[in-house]
């Protein structure tokens, strides 16, 4: 995953008044894809929040293997 391209992609959807969540806590675009890029043996899953069909929050949230 290209740290620099997630970054700008998150920074957009922030910029766009959308909220950002890392593990259930509010969070940033610097954070997030920190975060996503170093935990290369770990994978998350974005869930996208829509309030009457507009994308309101992104979630990134561990996925646990069991």
């Amino acid at each position: 995953m290209d740290k620099k391209q997630l970054f700008i992609e998150l920074q957009n959807i922030q910029e766009r008044g959308i909220s950002i969540f890392l593990e259930g806590k509010k969070s940033t675009p610097e954070a997030v894809s920190d975060i996503l890029c170093v935990q290369e043996d770990s994978s998350y899953m974005r869930d996208y929040v829509y309030d009457q069909g507009v994308l309101k929050e992104l979630w990134f949230d561990k996925v646990h293997n069991e």
